[in-house]
Order: C-alpha cells, then structure tokens, then sequence
C-alpha cells in the first residue's frame, strides 16, 4: 500500500508498505480521508514523533475492509470515524473516565502507524459507526470537532443567551464556533489575524469579527473564550477577550516556552476568570459523548464542515504541501488527502 513515512523531521515520503493484517479484536479500516492536524505540523516539521520512521496521520474515516478473528459486530463496508488515542484503561485516569489523561497511552499517527495510508489495522474499540449518509471527510473530521466540543464542556459550558469568544479561526475555532451557536450563544466573536480566516468564522456563525491588529481598541468581553492557535500573542489576548468571571479554555499547544505579560495576569487576577487547559477530546464511556454528538450533528447537517476545507488532495501531494507550510507560502484552512 501507498503511506506517508515520516524518518525525521522534514524528512518526508511516500512509500511502499506492507499492508497490514487485522488482528484478533481488530478490523482493517480502508482509509477514505485523512485531514492535516495543527500537532502534524511541529511533529513532522519539527520535533519529531515518538518513535520514526512511523506513518503519520490521526485524523481519519474510512470502510471497514476485513475482520479480524473474532469480531462479528461489523460489516464489510460501513463507513467508521476512528478514535485515535489507545489509552491503556488501567491507570487511575482511565479507571476515572478521563481518558485524554491516560498515563500510558497509544495512538495513532504519533506512536503507532497511522492514517496516512490506504489502510490501517484499528481495535474495535476504537471504532464508531458513523452515519452512513454523509460524506467521509466529513467523518475525517470528527477529531478537530470533538476536540472543540470538548474545551467548551472543559469550561463549564455556555448557556442560552451568553457571548463566546473564539481566538484563532483554524478547523477547531471554527467547530468552537459553531458549538457555541448550537449551545445558544447569542454572539460569538472570533479573533485571527487573517482576514480570510474571518470570513470563514462569519460562514461559521461569528457575530463578530476582529483582526489582530485590532484587538487593543475591542471593548467587547465574552462569557467563555476558546484559544485555539497556541502562541504567547493569542494565549494573552484570550484571557483579555473574557469578560469578569469568564472561562478561557486553552487548546493550541505551545512549541516555545509561553509568557503571560503581567497585564494580562494582573487582569485575569482581579477580573476573577478562570483558566481551563483542554486536551484532546475524549470522555467516558469511551470514545466519549464528545465524539457521539459531533457524529450525530454531523448527522443532521447541523454541523457544517465542506466551508472549511481548502485542500482535497491525493496522498501523493503530502510531502509537497508540508514544505510549503515549512515554506509559510501557502494559505490552508482544512487539508484533507486521499489515500
């Protein structure tokens, strides 16, 4: 089969490899789309995966395509979202439901092969029947939706008639938003730097938008704030984004160390707002509802997801479009591949 190898940072390609079997408890999943994760971007740019060379890739749908021994409850060719992470259900975490704090945890794409490839071999546990009218990047997408859904339930929820904020209008800022609207919030503002992205955030349902550059002359406050981008400029102005007694969740995951100035601490400080770190998107019983709602939405055509792509790419293309984003000469929202 056809799979993305990543050997070191930046050393990317497409290669020939095995396919691989279904064990027992397992299915081979026939990879339909697979989408960029912002965390793909410093793995195979930057820092490296866990292990290498490895397939990249987490983000995935795809059709059942064998069972393994003994599995009956799934048919060959049902479409399935897969949940990446393989957590170990013994640590005190798991036995608690918190499954994205697992102590010792697989997953797919970081530590074992992933779905940058024609077929992936995945336990069954890990498997969701998704609805089976709907298109499988939609699917693909469950992950980034899950894990907006997850940092506003990390936050305590917005309720009917509240404002929610959201900084930075990438895959997951956009899900944020649209959670936000369906959970009743009046008004959602969204914060990028890009005005293309801002578009998308009003596509979205933001009801306001703001540039970056911006923001200091912003008066408006909200109830609940997602940080979605992970730098020490969109770390701080999501903090001055809430409102006295808000929520701020924070997703985006720094790669250098991350500094608040001390008028944001001295803001969050007497503004009493509390701050809430968010990671990954799973709960009990596992995948988690985070996961069983974004299908169900996705299901009704309540969440919208076609807006947001802005790639739909053969596998071959990979390692082209990571220089480029290496390269910082391309503008993306959501890029999916075709296995």
């Amino acid at each position: 089969m056809r799979a993305i190898v990543l050997h070191a940072p930046k050393d990317i390609r497409l290669e020939e490899r095995p396919k691989p079997e279904a064990g027992a408890g397992e299915v081979l999943v026939r990879v339909a789309s697979v989408g960029v994760c912002g965390s793909d971007l410093p793995r195979m740019l930057v820092k490296g995966a866990w292990k290498m060379p490895l397939i990249t890739g987490h983000e995935f749908s795809g059709h059942v395509a064998e069972l393994g021994p003994g599995v009956s409850d799934w048919r060959v060719g049902e479409l399935v979202a897969v949940a990446p992470l393989l957590p170990c259900h013994q640590c005190d975490q798991c036995r608690t439901g918190n499954f994205s704090r697992c102590k010792d945890y697989d997953y797919f794409g970081s530590r074992r092969d992933g779905a940058y490839a024609e077929y992936v071999a995945v336990p069954v546990d890990n498997l969701l029947k998704a609805p089976q009218h709907v298109d499988p990047r939609a699917i693909a997408m469950t992950d980034p939706a899950s894990i907006a859904i997850h940092a506003i339930w990390k936050a305590g929820g917005i309720r009917v008639g509240q404002t929610g904020g959201v900084v930075g209008c990438g895959p997951i800022g956009l899900f944020a938003i649209q959670w936000m609207r369906i959970m009743g919030a009046s008004q959602v503002i969204a914060v990028d730097v890009s005005e293309e992205k801002l578009a998308l955030a009003r596509e979205a349902g933001a009801t306001a938008t703001i540039l970056s550059r911006d923001l200091a002359a912003n008066t408006a406050k909200a109830d609940v704030v997602i940080e979605a981008v992970g730098l020490d400029a969109t770390i701080n102005a999501a903090v001055l984004l809430g409102g006295p007694g808000a929520h701020v969740a924070f997703i985006g995951i720094p790669v250098p160390d991350v500094k608040l100035d001390n008028a944001t601490f001295q803001y969050f400080l007497r503004q009493e707002i509390s701050l809430h770190g968010s990671w990954n998107s799973f709960g009990a019983p596992f995948p988690g509802p985070q996961w069983t709602v974004t299908l169900e939405k996705f299901g009704t055509g309540e969440l919208k997801w076609e807006f947001m792509i802005s790639h739909d790419l053969d596998l071959a293309e990979l390692p082209e479009i990571f220089r480029r984003f290496d390269a910082r000469d391309i503008h993306f929202s959501k890029v999916l591949f075709r296995p």
